[in-house]
């Protein structure tokens, strides 16, 4: 197709190289982490469902951040693993639009989820006496219906104008696609696209960024006001959502840096790194975190391990007998 005809029917991604027989070891080991990603989120997933007493707000909203990271995962890592291997790496319109719908709802769905479990934390800690009359089933569920169709709504007017641009290009400097390369190619003003860009921007994430900063700001506070032991209850809870929470924004900043620099004067190594590192880093980094950082989770997982490695050591020696 000739990169200037106007409203393309599919996209190039420009940023593969033919490495040879290298491709199959780069494609094994993107492979191996895709299943590393599904194996440790489906592990948490199933940990919480299975286990009653995990049937808490705290550990709800973990099954909630595992389960969009599977979403994430899926929308990227199946199509990648095919480029990975192919000599072309060409994806239609269609295509190109849906992956970018889900992995732009995928990052929302991130974001809201880590604030509202922010708040559940700030309440847990600042306000324990009113947890159990505040943080109710229904409230929970208001919660997750809050974090599953905000970023939907908020999203969708900007897919949709997206959508409606006239394109003059097929060519992306990407390894998946964006909204940014989307609107570089387009043929027509782009102004309403870049207001609209910069508001979805405060409302879905430095607004819920800073509720963030500041719940955890008053949390800081109470403990400095507590005993130690309060202190290393609150830390214990509070580190793995914080060491996700400054994972994402370290994600965010690289997506957002990628998008506004200038391609040229970036090395494609670079590029591509900056790619992987929001759609590789937290699916796989939340499983471990909160898997081995909560007694609960941990203690869940370990005795289902142990159950595991019983029951056939008992099944043989009833046949032996």
């Amino acid at each position: 197709m000739n990169n200037n005809s106007v409203n393309p029917s599919y996209f190039e991604f420009t940023l593969f190289s033919n490495y040879g027989s290298l491709k199959y070891v780069f494609f094994s080991l993107c492979l191996l982490i895709y299943m590393t990603i599904i194996s440790a989120n489906v592990v948490i997933i199933l940990t919480v469902c299975l286990d009653k007493s995990l049937h808490q707000p705290m550990y709800i909203f973990i099954c909630c951040l595992c389960l969009n990271s599977l979403y994430g995962s899926a929308g990227f890592f199946p199509r990648f693993l095919m480029d990975i291997l192919s000599d072309t790496h060409f994806i239609s319109r269609p295509f190109c639009f849906l992956q970018l719908y889900v992995l732009y709802t995928y990052e929302g769905h991130d974001v809201s989820l880590l604030t509202v479990m922010a708040y559940d934390r700030f309440v847990a800690i600042c306000q324990p006496l009113h947890y159990h009359s505040k943080m109710t089933f229904r409230k929970v569920l208001y919660l997750l219906i809050f974090v599953m169709f905000y970023p939907v709504c908020v999203i969708s007017y900007f897919y949709c104008l997206s959508i409606s641009l006239s394109l003059c290009g097929n060519k992306m400097h990407r390894i998946v696609c964006t909204n940014w390369s989307i609107v570089q190619l387009s043929c027509v003003d782009t102004t309403v696209n870049n207001i609209t860009g910069q508001f979805i921007a405060v409302t879905m994430i430095f607004i819920p960024l800073f509720l963030v900063l500041y719940t955890y700001l008053r949390i800081l506070l109470v403990c400095r006001k507590s005993s130690s032991e309060f202190r290393g209850k609150a830390l214990q809870t509070c580190l793995p959502h914080m060491v996700t929470f400054v994972n994402f924004c370290i994600s965010l900043f690289c997506e957002i840096s990628l998008s506004r620099y200038k391609f040229n004067d970036v090395n494609q190594l670079v590029i591509v790194v900056l790619s992987l590192e929001f759609l590789i880093i937290p699916p796989i980094s939340n499983p471990l975190i909160y898997g081995l950082n909560l007694a609960q989770i941990r203690r869940v997982i370990f005795r289902a391990v142990k159950i595991n490695k019983i029951i056939p050591v008992l099944n043989a020696a009833l046949h032996f007998g």
